[in-house]
């Protein structure tokens, strides 16, 4: 009996999901920047700069920036890490990961880049003093597990950095749904040409656990210390865990 998930607000099969994914980063990759600069009013850089200062990278540290798309993330890693660290950028997404690996060689970072699932992180145990997901967590398709494989190939005192759009509070729920459902369709045509992708963006946002419930998830995947933080008004949530 085939196994079966959610594509947005859509049912199907496990498999069809992965490919339906593919396709949604396959047709944004080239605008994905410039698609989140203009949906969040700018506001994703500052999320990823308060997740950047809570990871506190130092040099000489191991770090695994998964979903890591245009590489945001491991472009300030692998500088905070130096020469004596190690930064990996993956994606499942071959597009993406093609954009972000020539954005870090157009910086001079010869940081290695991989396709891979999260689900199936190829790294040894006990390897990585950081681990970061950016806005990817809410795309794969059995969270639990790659929640697993990150706090598997994280060292012992290491910790977990999971950035996701999350639950907004009440009295901006109706005007955040007409922007999520009008608006935000409505430029990923003009400015992408890609109504359905970014209609599906915003659904795949509601199907994701809220803070209490990814925290919990968090936990049960064998992390420690879980807390989140709401960021703008539950917009965005970032939560981080350790590995004792």
């Amino acid at each position: 009996m085939t196994n079966t998930t959610h594509f947005g607000y859509k049912t199907v099969a496990e498999e069809d999901k992965v490919r339906e994914v593919a396709k949604v980063f396959h047709s944004v990759a080239a605008k994905y920047d410039i698609m989140n600069d203009v949906m969040s009013a700018g506001l994703h850089r500052i999320w990823k700069t308060f997740t950047i200062a809570h990871a506190a990278v130092r040099p000489g540290f191991k770090c695994l920036d998964i979903a890591g798309g245009t590489g945001d993330l491991a472009k300030v890693f692998a500088k905070q890490a130096g020469p004596t660290g190690e930064v990996w950028l993956t994606d499942i997404n071959e597009s993406m990961l093609r954009v972000g690996r020539d954005r870090l060689l157009n910086r001079g970072l010869l940081t290695p880049t991989l396709l891979c699932d999260a689900e199936k992180l190829p790294f040894p145990d006990n390897y990585f003093d950081r681990v970061s997901v950016a806005f990817g967590l809410r795309n794969m398709t059995h969270k639990d597990q790659a929640l697993a494989e990150m706090r598997r190939v994280l060292k012992p005192g290491g910790k977990l950095l999971v950035l996701e759009f999350s639950k907004v509070a009440a009295p901006l729920q109706k005007p955040y749904d007409i922007y999520s459902f009008k608006v935000l369709p409505w430029m990923g045509q003009k400015i992408a040409g890609d109504a359905e992708s970014y209609r599906y963006l915003a659904e795949s946002i509601r199907m994701h656990p809220d803070q209490d419930t990814l925290k919990t998830m968090m936990e049960q995947a064998g992390l420690e210390r879980v807390t989140y933080y709401n960021l703008t008004a539950g917009v965005a949530a970032l939560h981080t865990g350790i590995k004792l």
